[in-house]
């Protein structure tokens, strides 16, 4: 089967290219600097955010059962939030240049700061950037609890169909659930053969968990305790899933075998959201997705500068260059989604 790229509508068979267009890209780039690491960068982010992440728990040890801990638990989802993009960052080698530092940091990023498995995720990553939007090979397209076109729509059954029909109005109070999901997503991962460092990871995972639920239970009252999970680990989720669907949800989707090269593959399927310094940082630079699918293992720093760079070489070859307002790109995700539910719609 062909691969049939949707709603491209600007591409045409004549200007696919076989990869030279990305070697030369590439040299522009590597020329700029552009993919040497930052150690002091990210010595410094990790010192910010790691010093951030504990002096809230030192906040939340003197407040004790009080109100003012439902604050402490907004504060430590945006700090989950980060620490999640550096175990992103560290999982692209972004950070350091060989493999058993990055895994151990990651693996305490992931497994020990947010309960999150970091081999799973890496996988699950890996396997969305190799083919994004791809309906068959991008996890993150599964229809699993959203559909993501019509014709998934049309094929699904049992719980995406159900919510389906009104998925685009429940998208972020399902959300909030995104946060839980990680979590088990990474039980279940440890509980299967085949995950690298299983062992480690399991250990991992269930000293952030005593961790984490002795706290709780030790400072607040069950009733307060339960309501800081809930305040936590929704917001938590809503964050997460708040910085990835600006970068796809609502562009092209792919199926079959790709046709396209990999420099037109990343980009037409990609989205760029604007904004500043505060956009920077609580996106973690995943606001340049296009060059940050083109360039991995690009420090997060560098994709500002990168951008032009790409966006210019982009207008060079008459390939279309998606960038928005942050709004503008969860209206555009919101309405994609509406529009894939159709069918359903339509039977009931």
């Amino acid at each position: 089967m062909v691969a049939r790229p949707r709603r491209l509508g600007l591409v045409t068979s004549t200007e696919i290219s076989t990869g030279s267009d990305f070697a030369r890209l590439s040299h522009r780039i590597s020329a700029a600097g552009l993919m040497v690491r930052r150690p002091g960068y990210y010595t410094a982010r990790i010192s910010v955010v790691g010093g951030l992440f504990a002096a809230g728990w030192v906040a939340f040890a003197f407040l004790g059962n009080s109100w003012w801990q439902l604050a402490i638990a907004a504060f430590q989802a945006v700090m989950f939030g980060q620490i999640a993009l550096l175990s992103h960052d560290l999982a692209h080698k972004q950070v350091f240049r060989r493999r058993r530092p990055t895994e151990t940091a990651g693996l305490i990023a992931g497994n020990l700061g947010v309960g999150m498995s970091y081999g799973w995720w890496m996988d699950k990553h890996t396997r969305h950037h190799a083919n994004p939007n791809h309906e068959e090979l991008d996890p993150d397209v599964d229809p699993d609890i959203l559909v993501w076109s019509k014709d998934q729509a049309r094929a699904s059954r049992g719980v995406p169909r159900f919510i389906g029909r009104y998925q685009a109005f429940l998208f972020f109070p399902l959300l909030t659930l995104e946060g839980l999901n990680l979590h088990w997503s990474g039980i279940r991962a440890v509980r299967k053969p085949g995950l690298r460092r299983r062992g480690t990871e399991a250990a991992l995972l269930a000293v952030h968990y005593a961790l984490y639920f002795s706290a709780l239970i030790t400072v607040l009252s069950p009733g307060m305790a339960l309501l800081f999970f809930a305040v936590h680990q929704g917001l938590w989720g809503v964050y997460m899933g708040s910085i990835f669907a600006p970068n796809h949800k609502g562009m092209p989707t792919l199926t079959g075998r790709p046709e396209l090269d990999f420099l037109r593959k990343q980009v037409l399927t990609s989205r760029n959201v604007r904004g500043g310094l505060v956009t920077d940082v609580a996106l973690g630079g995943l606001n340049y997705q296009i060059e940050h699918h083109l360039f991995p293992s690009m420090p997060s720093p560098h994709l500002r500068r990168a951008q032009p760079i790409v966006q210019a070489y982009c207008a060079e070859l008459g390939i279309p260059y998606r960038q928005t307002s942050l709004v503008e790109s969860y209206r555009q995700a919101l309405t994609h989604l509406h529009e894939a539910g159709a069918p359903l719609r339509n039977r009931s």
